[in-house]
């Protein structure tokens, strides 16, 4: 019986030790966690390869290319393509959005002209 009650008071000696270590580590922590999530949300925006900005009004040759994700004096057989393989993933049938659907419609049609 004395040997339990040893053991439950350093059990309770351990716990207590190590609660005043994070609490006087605590600030410390927060504070890192807070300049890492601010790091990793700069560099994860700045290397994205896709592109940051809405549709514009009327649609360029510029905006159709970074839609289906050519150049601008792609071919027409690379436009077809890459607007098989956009569409695929976007189509309003597997869940896409039909707006976005449209979009790229729109976006073959300008740079197949």
């Amino acid at each position: 019986m004395a040997s339990t009650v040893v053991a439950a008071g350093i059990g309770l000696a351990a716990v207590g030790f190590a609660g005043r270590y994070l609490l006087r580590r605590m600030p410390n922590l927060s504070q890192r966690m807070a300049e890492t999530v601010k790091k990793l949300d700069s560099q994860s925006l700045a290397n994205s390869k896709y592109y940051k900005g809405g549709f514009e009004p009327k649609m360029s040759r510029r905006e159709a290319s970074l839609i289906l994700g050519v150049s601008p004096t792609a071919s027409k057989i690379k436009v077809k393509e890459q607007f098989k393989k956009v569409m695929a993933v976007n189509h309003p049938d597997r869940g896409g959005s039909p707006y976005i659907a449209a979009k790229i419609n729109e976006a073959k049609d300008m740079l197949e002209k």
